[in-house]
């Protein structure tokens, strides 16, 4: 055969129409198993390779889906948060496993890129992980909305907007972590992390703190609750003015793990021994959690879980099928610095 093979060459070969082979070589369940593995042996023989921008051209679609890692405040220069970092292996064997490439932009929060993706046909749609100050970016969500632009995010999940959100239970990860230290003796409880509105990931899992210590019979001081972003500098100068309030403390719950290695330096630049004299617990399990000293109790996240039902959720809408919010259980990962290694 001459020339490069094309799927109808492949359809003449298998007995079969082009568009079965079309459907064959992306793996549809509309074509029965037998003939697909028929049909892509075939093709794998005439070292057939798929023209994607001629399939896109019929399809009007880009077998391209977006990833748009917005600036987070840290600790260095990546303004990526290390969390979402953690997703991408998942979020990207998932896009390959169905059959799109993925597409990975950084964005900066005052950018107009709410629109570029909107109007072009560079991705299918959007997988939004990180967002600052949510007040700043609730508009451009809307924008999203208006233009009917497929798109799903991480977080905590909008009550003014339809979107498809996927996180976790915050408020059970802030009661979770709570109630493991009130069972080990902890009784006065300082709280680090930003509660209001723009972020509420970690109101929530404020919330949820003081959830247990209502349950047990303890009062959450609002002069222990300190906010800060989600960097180590923040979570060392919220700790100094935590402890600049003169007052008994046993136990800080700390809104991240990034916050809480702050916080582990402050203690100790005080000679507040962890956690012989104070316990301290951080959320999300991020690599370093196990490297500070002491090793950081926390609540874990399903990083690779996640990546996968945003990559899933997203292509259901794409196809125009109906998506629900979805938001995993934390897992308590008990280290040194609560003093109650399992």
């Amino acid at each position: 055969m001459k020339g490069k093979a094309t799927s109808f060459d492949i359809a003449y070969r298998a007995g079969v129409s082009q568009s079965t082979v079309s459907r064959a070589l992306r793996n549809s369940p509309l074509v029965s198993e037998k003939t697909r593995e028929k049909i892509q042996q075939i093709a794998k023989e005439l070292n057939y390779t798929v023209d994607k921008n001629a399939s896109s051209l019929r399809s009007q679609t880009s077998t391209t889906l977006a990833l748009l890692l917005f600036e987070d405040p840290t600790s260095d220069d990546s303004l990526v948060n290390p969390f979402f970092l953690s997703m991408l292996g998942s979020i990207t064997r998932e896009c390959g496993k169905l059959g799109y490439d993925l597409l990975v932009s950084f964005q900066e929060l005052d950018a107009d890129w709410h629109s570029v993706f909107k109007d072009s046909n560079k991705a299918d749609g959007l997988i939004l992980l990180g967002y600052g100050d949510y007040l700043d970016y609730e508009a451009k969500l809307r924008e999203l909305v208006k233009h009917s632009t497929p798109f799903v995010r991480w977080g905590a999940a909008t009550k003014s907007i339809d979107t498809c959100s996927i996180g976790c239970d915050n408020f059970h990860g802030g009661w979770q972590i709570t109630e493991h230290l009130i069972k080990h003796g902890r009784k006065q409880f300082g709280f680090i992390g930003a509660v209001h509105d723009g972020a509420p990931e970690f109101r929530a899992r404020y919330e949820g703190h003081c959830e247990a210590l209502t349950r047990a019979g303890l009062e959450a001081n609002a002069q222990l609750q300190k906010n800060a972003v989600n960097t180590e500098e923040d979570g060392f100068n919220a700790t100094l003015q935590l402890l600049a309030e003169n007052q008994p403390l046993d136990a800080i719950v700390v809104a991240s793990d990034l916050i809480a290695t702050g916080v582990l330096k402050a203690l100790e630049q005080k000679g507040i021994k962890v956690p012989e004299q104070c316990a301290v617990v951080g959320f999300d399990d991020v690599p370093i959690a196990r490297y500070t000293k002491p090793a950081l109790t926390t609540c874990r996240q399903d990083s690779t879980a996640a990546g996968v039902m945003l990559v899933d959720k997203l292509v259901q809408l794409i196809k125009g099928e109906p998506v629900t919010d979805a938001f995993m259980k934390t897992k308590l990962i008990v280290r040194e610095s609560c003093g109650t290694q399992q």
